[in-house]
């Protein structure tokens, strides 16, 4: 880890705020832009990414495959283990980006959703100047979710929230689209309604629907679009995502793309026997600079992130002890 993100970056320029403080986007190095170390649902019982051992072991396995920084996008409430981030970070080497942020409805008991009803925007604030929970531990970005195909009102309130959350700190506002749909209903809700500017929205899960019309018209908006996660059985396989990308890239957006593995459960993680984060740089890397050249899979992985998570923060720099 750069120390310098441990004393915090103070130049006038944007910089990435990493759960050990701001760090200058150029010392990002390899990122993965979006995966989890540590996530729980009450949709996925059993599953859960709990332990602080095998988040570690995943990281040293990242690591060694050349990797440099994760975003984690685990929101508010579904088990995030910030108390953890810092320690891992610094023994793995590993940068790491923490999130505010709330998910679809369905991932919390109503008691929950009801506690942060009141004032959802002044709690994505606070974890991302002031750190989350009694961690002090910095979030670097916020997470909120569409629906599949639409946004309900739940969305609707949350990205209202992300949005004002925005406006007052420069923080990027990561998006779930369900099965990657939903991408232009989120643009202009954000974008159109709400003023954020769309270089500081990501759309997440775009591999999932290879709709090469919709991430044209989404690049073209401006928005950064987030190719993340190996394929299951019910998604859009691997093997389109070469020619998805290629098309943005000869059309003039190979800097809007990001590159994720977002592993969701512990059954997935590479300790484990599943593809894990390591896979995004093992067999997906290579099969992308096969069909794409390796300058351009850089880009996506290097310079693009650092631009899409860096940020002019409308408060002082965080520092953690």
């Amino acid at each position: 880890m750069n120390t310098s993100a441990e004393k915090g970056n103070r130049s006038a320029g944007p910089v990435v705020r990493t759960v050990l403080g701001d760090l200058d986007p150029a010392d990002l190095g390899v990122c993965d832009a979006h995966d989890h170390l540590f996530l729980r649902s009450p949709q996925m019982p059993g599953q859960e990414l709990a332990d602080p051992g095998a988040a570690a072991a995943e990281l040293a396995a990242f690591r060694a495959a050349g990797g440099a920084a994760v975003v984690q996008w685990t929101p508010y409430g579904m088990g995030r283990g910030a108390a953890e981030l810092p320690g891992l970070a610094r023994e793995s080497g590993v940068t790491i980006v923490a999130a505010t942020g709330l998910h679809q409805a369905v991932h919390y008991l109503p008691e929950v959703l009801e506690r942060v009803r009141a004032d959802l925007a002044g709690v994505f604030v606070a974890e991302l100047t002031e750190g989350i929970g009694t961690t002090g531990v910095p979030a670097g970005m916020i997470k909120v979710a569409g629906g599949f195909h639409g946004l309900d009102r739940h969305a609707r309130y949350t990205m209202a929230a992300a949005a004002e959350a925005h406006h007052a700190t420069g923080a990027a506002i990561g998006i779930h689209l369900e099965l990657g749909t939903g991408a232009l209903d989120v643009l202009d809700l954000l974008c159109g309604e709400l003023g954020v500017a769309p270089d500081r929205v990501i759309l997440g899960h775009l591999n999932r629907s290879p709709d090469l019309v919709v991430h044209r018209m989404a690049a073209e908006a401006g928005a950064y679009l987030a190719f993340d996660g190996p394929s299951r059985a019910h998604h859009a396989t691997d093997w389109r995502l070469p020619d998805a990308l290629a098309a943005l890239a000869d059309a003039g957006f190979g800097d809007r793309i990001l590159l994720g593995g977002d592993t969701t459960t512990a059954a997935a993680r590479s300790v484990n026997g599943g593809p894990g984060m390591p896979h995004l740089l093992r067999r997906h890397r290579q099969r992308l600079q096969l069909a794409l050249g390796e300058d351009l899979v850089t880009q996506f992985l290097t310079a693009n992130p650092a631009r899409a998570f860096a940020a002019h923060w409308g408060r002082h720099p965080h520092t953690t002890g």
